[in-house]
């Protein structure tokens, strides 16, 4: 999951992670849940769930006691007497690549340009080694496999360069090329590439790996070029221009819910729109520099409304349960990359209704 959703794409403060129980155990069955409910736990009981991997915390203020007695107390206490872990993947699920808020752009037809805000850069860094001439490609592959040299849409991006090193075995060594004692001239490559710092440490160790040295040179510089950039809601142009009401019916459809509230006029025709899942009121300004028409999102209070209105800015709310949408496509997502991996565990999504609202 962290792979998929890193913890450092949360938006600082975020209460993300392990909330409830342990890890420290076989996961033979897992649950994805948009909410963490009375009737989702008797779900997941039902189902023989070892795991509950949720979006929205099920432990969000703190605790001052566990209550049994209380709605809350009560949740928490059939998780634990059913060994049942809650892990909650939320504003970093959001925020990643192929997530929550790139499921919402494409089910609603929105070519992405971007994001609305960004929530972390993850910097560049360029690798430098050195590596005999024989070695040249065994070393380059695997740091590319390793996920350097991508520029753009571009991969196994790199530059080299011919040279000698020098170099004079200790004592104590097993040199791949030399004596030891004797001062060494080898024909080598220097290769550099460039690579995201967040892969660091899988570069480095493929490189290491592929190296037939017991010690390579090697060097990494920080970069002052713009790195990948992660961050809330998506923007961009719409596959198929529609006037606000057929596009609102359009949302209420792509994300089944029972209703949607929209703001602006019905006849007008919108080109351009922004999502955000989840409560995006604070957003609509940014959705306006976007060059939006109109922006989905959750939870849009009254003054938010005039104000989006007096702005020119349609708005469609289908309101926070739409994010409902995470709960099959994380539950694929994690299944196929478990079995890529040669694991047994079953990853089922939730069919347990969490909307709390109806439409009188």
């Amino acid at each position: 999951m962290e792979r998929f959703a890193p913890r450092r794409l949360a938006v600082e403060g975020d209460r993300i992670g392990l909330q409830v129980g342990t890890l420290q155990k076989e996961i033979r069955k897992a649950l994805v849940a948009l909410d963490v409910t009375d009737a989702v736990v008797d779900e997941a009981i039902a189902a023989g769930v070892d795991l509950i991997i949720a979006h929205h915390a099920v432990i969000y203020r703190p605790l001052p006691a566990i209550d049994t007695s209380t709605p809350a107390g009560r949740i928490y206490e059939k998780l634990i007497k059913n060994d049942i872990a809650v892990y909650v993947a939320h504003t970093n699920l959001d925020t990643a690549e192929g997530g929550m808020n790139d499921w919402m752009a494409d089910a609603l037809g929105i070519e992405s340009e971007g994001c609305l805000e960004e929530v972390h850069v993850d910097p560049l860094l360029k690798l430098v080694v050195y590596v005999p001439e024989t070695h040249r490609r065994q070393v380059q592959e695997a740091v590319w496999r390793a996920g350097a040299g991508q520029i753009g849409e571009y991969d196994c991006c790199s530059f080299e360069v011919k040279g000698t090193g020098t170099f004079r075995p200790g004592e104590g060594t097993n040199p791949h090329i030399g004596t030891t004692g004797k001062l060494e001239r080898v024909k080598e490559i220097r290769i550099e590439t460039i690579l995201p710092e967040s892969l660091k440490g899988a570069v480095v160790q493929a490189m290491l790996k592929a190296h037939p040295y017991e010690e390579p040179a090697y060097d990494l510089f920080p970069l002052k070029l713009q790195g990948k950039a992660s961050g809330l809601g998506r923007f961009g142009r719409l596959k198929e221009p529609a006037t606000l009401e057929a596009f609102a019916r359009h949302v209420k459809e792509a994300f089944d819910v029972p209703f949607v509230r929209v703001v602006g006029d019905p006849d007008r025709v919108v080109r351009r729109a922004a999502v955000l899942g989840g409560s995006g009121a604070r957003y609509m300004r940014h959705a306006l520099r976007a060059g939006a028409d109109v922006f989905v999102t959750g939870d849009i209070d009254y003054h938010t409304a005039h104000d989006a209105l007096a702005a020119g800015l349609a708005i469609v709310d289908p309101g926070h349960n739409a994010e409902k949408i995470m709960k099959a496509k994380t539950a694929e997502r994690l299944a196929k990359d478990l079995a890529a991996a040669g694991y047994l565990t079953e990853v089922i999504p939730s069919a347990v209704p969490t909307e709390p609202f109806r439409l009188m």
